[in-house]
C-alpha cells in the first residue's frame, strides 16, 4: 500500500489543500525511497516531514497527531504531493469521478425506488409504511 492508501479521508483532503496552497516551504531527495521537507502549518508552526516510499508507515512527521505514531498527517500527504504533482492530479480526477459514479448511483437507487412506490396498491404502501414506522421506533428504543 501507497501513503495515499493509508492516509485517511481527511488526511488526504487537507494534505491536498496544505499543497495547492504552498505550505510546503522546502523539501530535499534523501534516497531513492525516502524524501525530506517542512510543511507550514495551520497556526504558523513548521513541521519536519520525512517520507518513506518503499514504507509509508515508517514515515515521519513532529506534527501532534503524527509523532510517535504510523498516522499518515496532512503534512505527510502534503510533501508527497509537492513531491509528485503528477500523483495529485491522477488523485484528484479519481475522486471527481468517483463522487459522480456515486451521484448516478444515488440517482439510479431513488429512480429504482421510486418505481417500486409506483408499483405498489394503496394498501400495500399503508403496510409498507406502517412496518417502516415499527422498526424506526424499534431502532430508536434500542440506541
Amino acid at each position: 500500500m501507497g501513503l495515499l492508501d493509508l492516509a485517511s479521508n481527511n488526511s488526504f483532503w487537507r494534505g491536498y489543500d496544505y499543497y495547492t496552497e504552498g505550505k510546503v516551504l522546502s523539501k530535499s531527495r534523501i534516497s531513492d525511497r525516502e524524501r525530506e521537507g517542512t510543511v507550514a502549518g495551520s497556526n504558523g508552526e513548521e513541521y519536519h516531514v520525512t517520507i518513506d516510499l518503499a514504507h509509508p508507515k515508517r514515515s515521519v512527521c513532529d506534527c501532534a497527531h503524527a509523532e510517535g505514531t504510523r498516522r499518515i498527517c496532512k503534512h505527510k500527504v502534503a510533501l508527497y504531493f509537492s513531491v509528485f504533482p503528477d500523483e495529485a492530479e491522477k488523485a484528484i480526477r479519481a475522486a471527481e469521478e468517483y463522487e459522480q459514479e456515486e451521484e448516478q448511483r444515488a440517482e439510479e437507487q431513488y429512480k429504482e425506488l421510486e418505481a417500486y412506490v409506483n408499483s405498489l396498491s394503496k394498501q400495500q404502501l399503508r403496510e409498507e409504511l406502517l412496518w417502516r414506522l415499527v422498526d424506526e421506533a424499534e431502532r430508536k428504543r434500542y440506541w
